[in-house]
């Protein structure tokens, strides 16, 4: 499972606001390209957001579901980008004297991807999820 961490300059609520907000998902997940669709009731579990993955042409139009949500602490979720598979994704968030220490934590569970030993895949995720955590970053703390 690749690990990423970051310490966001804005508080924990800060941040879930732009986690759980599913039409700001394209602005910080890298290689996300748009967000098509959020369900009423994103993030609770079950629900989902659709989005489009890559650069035109070569785009994927899938989703992403809420598998587990504990407000300002947990955000489990299932992201799809058939056909390379299946991910499961998770953000943990500690308070850290005001600011957002934020873990993330991501495996490929189902696909083509999936079948990649996680010796090979881990470093590429945890780079894209390091440009993640970059502008999720930005976003919070301009904000702040």
């Amino acid at each position: 499972m690749a690990e990423n961490e970051w310490l966001i300059r804005a508080p924990v609520a800060e941040v879930f606001a732009i986690l759980t907000d599913g039409w700001t998902y394209a602005a910080w997940v890298a290689g996300a390209s748009r967000v098509r669709a959020v369900e009423e009731g994103f993030p609770q579990p079950g629900y989902s957001l659709h989005h489009s993955v890559g650069v035109w042409p070569l785009v994927i139009d899938d989703s992403t579901t809420v598998l587990q949500y504990e407000p300002l602490r947990f955000l489990q979720l299932r992201v799809r980008a058939w056909p390379t598979g299946e991910g499961q994704v998770e953000f943990v968030a500690t308070d850290r004297g005001g600011d957002c220490h934020l873990v993330m934590r991501e495996q490929a569970v189902k696909g083509p991807a999936a079948a990649v030993p996680q010796s090979l895949i881990d470093p590429i995720l945890r780079i894209r999820n390091h440009e993640t955590l970059r502008r999720l970053a930005l976003l919070a703390e301009k904000n702040h």
